[in-house]
């Protein structure tokens, strides 16, 4: 087993994943392209496949457990100022029951998305090129990774979400600033820490929903 594949098991592992060998692959295969297209569009400022492993392939791999324990039945999900394609992308891989919409107002990274659902066979990904704000559909997971501030997300998205849809916004530290500045129509329920393999930072998920106005 080639050393990078070991280091995404081993990290997977650690965040109670058990990889197969072709999410494995796939994984590997996302990193790479990251790392090929950074040369020509910058979709990223990490440049080495160590970082890409770490900061974003297992960084995105945290979120996997949260979503299949928090909402398992989700059947589609947007991934809000997705960039590259992170979480989406890796979600898309690990759960090919999800149907993964990744929204990204800079074409070329939209592009990048779609390029990769095609050279990794995934029918159930692909890029939206466009303004979260300009949006319409429903979904059951909003997710976004260093996105906006939380306020930002949640006015912007709103739209999106499901009547029974969750918020998954994924932080640094906890943002107790960012939670004591959102306005009342958000109920945040639950703040998850995580700990990514690799990675000497904080991490956390804000799991957030609509709240619902009072029966009549």
């Amino acid at each position: 087993m080639r050393p990078q594949e070991a280091a995404l098991r081993e990290g997977a592992a650690a965040l109670g994943l058990q990889l197969t060998d072709r999410q494995s692959e796939r994984l590997l295969a996302y990193g790479a392209l990251i790392l090929k297209w950074n040369k020509v569009y910058n979709l990223t400022a990490l440049r080495d496949p160590q970082s890409v492993l770490t900061h974003h392939l297992l960084d995105s791999l945290a979120v996997i457990a949260p979503l299949n324990r928090v909402r398992p039945s989700a059947r589609k999900l947007i991934d809000v100022g997705a960039g590259a394609g992170l979480p989406g992308v890796v979600i898309a891989i690990l759960r090919d029951d999800i149907d993964v919409s990744c929204l990204d107002a800079v074409a070329k990274k939209a592009a990048f998305v779609q390029q990769v659902a095609a050279e990794l066979a995934l029918p159930n990904l692909r890029g939206v090129h466009a303004r979260v704000e300009s949006l319409a559909g429903r979904y059951d997971i909003v997710s976004s990774r260093a996105f906006a501030s939380l306020a930002d997300f949640f006015n912007g998205s709103q739209q999106l979400v499901a009547p029974d849809g969750l918020w998954l916004a994924m932080k640094g530290k906890a943002p107790t600033d960012e939670l004591a500045a959102l306005a009342g129509g958000v109920d945040v329920f639950h703040v998850e820490q995580l700990t990514v393999p690799g990675l000497d930072a904080e991490r956390c998920i804000v799991w957030a929903r609509p709240k619902q106005p009072p029966a009549a």
